[in-house]
């Protein structure tokens, strides 16, 4: 891949950069929002002027770019202080991408454009309880009443659900056939009757997640994505594009935040970037930094010639997140007594390795765990055999349960 910008792409580069340096919201203007409104209000903002969800057709609330000018505008974006809008993400980076796939023509052109916009915001109802990693275990039913179904069950770690407008959702709609081949797809609104959301308190102190639970909500069928029985299909899209926006370096603080207080710490008199094992720890990071940096150019490559993202993202996730745990425990570590302070101001890097320790393992979670994401790099990339299943090809409901 090239990394040097065509004259289209530094013409595209110099708009975007122009345009985001005139609008970013001035501190003024975001003064007493929340967080969400200050979300909002940009994500708008960008959305009015074509510059929100820019690979999308015009029709649906994008101008038709590029998979490298949405790098451009990515990397333009990181550069102004503007309000975070990670509540986007998950409608944007995967129920969009799915209702493009599966959606009817008027569904799109109801839904997108206020996913682009930020004005609704979306959640994704996958892992259950009862299922762990194994997003086809899961048993939340669906029964068909007339032209509804009737769901009854319990979703767990829905990021935003206590926040969001709707929620794209996977059901049990046949227990009677193998485990893949009985669910349906359904998107819904988050306000229906009967949904009640719990909130579920972290240990780094948020509550991002959440619990919710389904008794007698109805959805109509004009809200199912895909055919019965082919809601795994239809999951598999939502996957795909779940681990290309994930991926990334697994999040927290970085290699270039660890080197500066390294710098900034002592060991035997000296900074403690001149002690050989912490030298050593910081090579280990930059070259997986890069490492995931180089394997995101690869998706990237993919993505500009029409291609969907593939199970290569799984690597970036794999080894991002413990990355990112392990350089946090060792920051920890290096500032010794003042490393166990969160609290505003109490040390220098203002809790970034603190917030960062607590925050990543959710991370190893999050759109399949680090086992997960092994058995797909192992059986998708490196061709290796299958595991052992023993539920498959059998019914559901002889599926053995352990009690």
């Amino acid at each position: 891949m090239d990394f040097k910008d065509s004259p289209e792409e530094a013409t595209f580069r110099d708009q975007a950069a122009t345009w985001l340096k005139a609008n970013v919201p001035a501190p003024a203007e975001l003064d007493g929002l929340s967080e969400m409104e200050r979300g909002k209000l940009w994500q708008k903002r960008k959305a009015d002027a074509g510059w929100a969800c820019i690979r999308w057709p015009e029709e649906y609330g994008g101008r038709g770019a590029n998979a490298i000018q949405q790098v451009i505008l990515n990397q333009e974006e990181s550069k102004v202080a503007a309000p975070a809008t990670g509540q986007f993400s998950i409608g944007q980076g995967m129920a969009a991408p799915t209702m493009m796939t599966w959606a009817t023509e008027e569904q799109k052109t109801r839904f997108l454009p206020k996913l682009a916009s930020g004005e609704e915001i979306w959640c994704q109802l996958f892992s259950e309880p009862a299922g762990g990693s194994d997003l086809a275990a899961l048993r939340t039913k669906a029964v068909k009443d007339g032209d509804d179904w009737v769901i009854n069950g319990q979703k767990i770690w829905t990021s935003g659900a206590h926040y969001s407008d709707w929620g794209i959702l996977v059901l049990r709609t046949d227990p009677d056939v193998p485990k893949h081949q009985g669910l349906s797809y359904f998107f819904l609104d988050m306000k229906s009757p009967g949904i009640e959301i719990k909130p579920i308190k972290q240990i780094s102190g948020a509550a991002n997640f959440n619990e919710v639970y389904f008794t007698d909500v109805r959805v109509s069928d004009t809200q199912r994505l895909g055919e019965v029985g082919q809601g795994w299909q239809v999951a598999l899209t939502t996957l795909m594009n779940e681990r290309a926006s994930i991926g990334g370096g697994g999040g927290g603080a970085g290699v270039k935040q660890a080197l500066k207080l390294a710098n900034s710490v002592n060991i035997d008199d000296k900074p403690a970037s001149k002690d050989r094992q912490v030298r050593a720890k910081l090579a280990d990071w930059y070259v997986k930094e890069a490492g995931i940096k180089y394997t995101g150019y690869r998706s990237m490559t993919a993505l500009s010639r029409g291609e969907i993202p593939g199970p290569e993202n799984s690597i970036g996730k794999l080894v991002g997140a413990p990355k990112s745990q392990d350089l946090a425990s060792f920051a920890i570590d290096l500032q010794e007594m003042g490393g166990v302070m969160w609290s505003p101001g109490e040390n220098d890097f203002d809790n970034l390795f603190q917030s960062s320790f607590m925050g990543i393992p959710g991370l190893r979670i999050a759109g399949g765990t680090d086992e997960i994401m092994a058995n797909i790099i192992a059986e998708r990339v490196l061709g290796l055999p299958q595991e052992p299943r023993m539920d498959k090809g059998i019914p559901f409901t002889e599926v053995p349960t352990g009690s």
